[in-house]
């Protein structure tokens, strides 16, 4: 892999990770373009560079992580996902994540149920006016199962979460900071998990590359989270929807339909 390789990788990386338009997928299809094969470096890399994003919002939100009566919350949401990871942790890796027709079809579904959730009626009622606080535990626990679909390439794991959230009642702005504080512990045991699993067997060099990518996605994680936070305040989000199914309708004609 070369560095603009490494830099271009990272910046996508940063930039898609909290939007809810899967950065599973712009990083498949940015590898592809880009003519990097398919070896278990590319792929720990691609989950790798995550670290740099979670510490980009753990720094942005280190206050409400230290709040203790936030952890149950988190626990809640984060457990689904890490017993499913667990799980099917071979599968994911081997079988989905260089899958294009499954990540066509979860970038459709996803930008058809975030369009519906904005434009819905019913929806809009029901969490115009919840915050986190109001919510049960149990209700994080629906959430942490969106959360856990995640693990299919293109469904975003911030499009499952915020969806999630929207769906048991949180408001469009809690939702997503929700989503993006549970990316913390989330993110983090799955980096931790593939780097345990794959032993860490690289060399000099590719730690180095590890560390630019790293770099990369913080900053660009950090502009982008900004940018959202200030989006939703007076948009909705049925435009990342659109993007999805457009971005599917794209893929399938480059790389699929040819």
């Amino acid at each position: 892999m070369e560095w603009w390789q490494t830099g271009i990788l990272a910046i996508v990386e940063g930039i898609t990770e909290f939007l809810p338009i899967s950065s599973t997928a712009h990083l498949l299809i940015t590898s592809r373009i880009l003519g990097l094969p398919v070896t278990e470096f590319v792929k720990s890399f691609e989950i790798a560079i995550q670290l740099g994003a979670i510490l980009a919002v753990a720094a942005m939100y280190r206050k409400q992580i230290m709040d203790p009566k936030l952890w149950g919350r988190l626990l809640a949401g984060w457990v689904p996902t890490a017993a499913a990871g667990a799980a099917l942790y071979p599968f994911i890796k081997g079988e989905l994540l260089e899958n294009l027709g499954v990540t066509i079809a979860a970038l459709f579904a996803g930008g058809i149920i975030l369009i519906l959730l904005e434009k819905s009626s019913i929806f809009k009622v029901q969490y115009s006016m919840k915050k986190t606080a109001d919510l049960p535990l149990w209700k994080y626990l629906i959430i942490g199962v969106f959360q856990a679909m995640s693990i299919v390439p293109g469904v975003s794991r911030a499009a499952a979460t915020i969806i999630g959230g929207m769906m048991v009642g949180l408001s469009r702005r809690e939702a997503v900071e929700y989503s993006f504080i549970l990316a913390v512990p989330t993110m983090a045991a799955a980096v931790g998990w593939d780097l345990f699993k794959s032993g860490g067997n690289f060399g000099r060099g590719e730690w180095v590359i590890m560390a630019v990518g790293f770099a990369g996605a913080f900053v660009s994680a950090a502009a982008a989270v900004k940018w959202l936070i200030s989006y939703v305040r007076t948009r909705d989000l049925s435009y990342f929807g659109w993007y999805r199914i457009i971005l599917g309708a794209v893929i399938y004609l480059i790389f699929i339909f040819r």
